[in-house]
């Protein structure tokens, strides 16, 4: 019996038409504003792009695993992926902690800069092969604040003692400093600072601290976010999972990123200045800027920490060079483009 040919299409399974469950798990709440809606939105976008090929179910976090287990997860194989920031797993990786935010380091546009055509995210993918996950970034806070406290900041000193919820090398400047950087959850914020398990906390901004209430629990708000001027949030995905995937699922993942990421920069930039408003002129918040001799302090304290951490962790001294190779660099190129404007902006 002859084969008869169909223009060149096999019969039988295919596997540019197999389907795939996954599951993702996040650090953040279940469906939270926008850091949340963003893996939402993620999985949304995969599912209409792929036509329904590749499904992905997305936990809170608590809901399948902890907030802070979402690593674990994903580099195990228990789930195929995960979201959240990468200075979460400091612990583990610690030149991770370059790919969200360094204090005094880049904005949202130099970050993704920075990642997508300076080199970083091929330095975040070497970082990443040995825990078996493959590393995406999928969202962006732009420039936070500086946090809530219930004094005020006049001086260094001020912050010595100091219990404060700050993760990644922003929490390393505040230890230096002669605070006490603590690790808290976002769903655990609120609870902590009102019972005093936290003198004072940050966040993102003005859009996510109206909704989560600080403004009950603390008096003072203050600026800029020196530690995070523009936090990347990640997605993980488990290396044997991406592997399983055609080559056109991996590039739908990989677009549903790039959308991620826009989509949650604008969400914040769009939303943050009403927010601050209803907060200084309906609940009262003390709004304050940190004092320069603060932040001079700070920004060198945070250079000494860089330092530190370069010369204890080869992988970590190889991502600060490259770090330091592309912010002289761009803040070159800013000095005659971003920073004149906006000074003529602020006139």
């Amino acid at each position: 019996m002859g084969c008869k040919k169909d223009s060149g299409k096999t019969t039988g399974p295919s596997t540019q038409q197999k389907s795939y469950k996954w599951k993702m798990v996040t650090t953040w709440p279940p469906h939270f504003p926008v850091l949340g809606e963003g893996a939402d939105k993620l999985a949304k976008w995969v599912d209409q792009m792929s036509n329904g090929r590749l499904k992905i179910t997305v936990f809170g976090g608590g809901e399948l695993v902890p907030p802070l287990g979402v690593f674990d997860a994903v580099s195990s194989g228990t789930v195929e992926m995960g979201h959240g920031a990468s200075y979460y797993w400091a612990g583990k990786v610690p030149a991770a902690q370059f790919f969200a935010s360094v204090p005094f380091g880049f904005n949202a546009q130099s970050m993704n800069a920075w990642l997508y055509s300076g080199g970083a995210l091929k330095l975040w993918e070497e970082i990443y092969k040995p825990f078996n996950l493959k590393p995406f970034p999928a969202g962006n806070t732009g420039v936070q604040m500086g946090g809530w406290f219930n004094k005020e900041i006049n001086s260094l000193d001020d912050l010595k003692g100091l219990k404060m919820r700050m993760p990644g090398l922003g929490g390393k400047v505040l230890a230096k400093a002669g605070g006490n950087p603590i690790l808290v959850a976002g769903g655990e914020i609120y609870t902590n600072l009102d019972r005093g398990v936290i003198d004072a906390t940050e966040w993102v901004g003005p859009f996510h601290d109206l909704k989560m209430g600080f403004y009950k629990a603390a008096k003072y708000y203050y600026y800029p976010g020196w530690h995070e001027p523009g936090t990347t949030l990640e997605l993980m995905i488990n290396t044997k999972a991406w592997a399983s995937l055609p080559p056109d699922l991996q590039a739908i993942i990989e677009s549903a990123t790039y959308r991620a990421n826009m989509w949650m920069i604008s969400e914040f930039e769009a939303k943050n200045n009403a927010n601050l408003q209803t907060l200084i002129n309906d609940h009262n918040v003390q709004l304050r800027k940190f004092p320069d001799s603060v932040l001079d302090g700070l920004k060198k304290i945070s250079i000494e920490v860089l330092e530190e951490m370069a010369s204890k962790d080869s992988t970590s001294k190889k991502v600060y060079e490259s770090f330091k190779k592309f912010k002289k660099n761009i803040s070159a190129w800013n000095e005659m483009s971003e920073s004149p404007y906006q000074n003529v902006i602020i006139k």
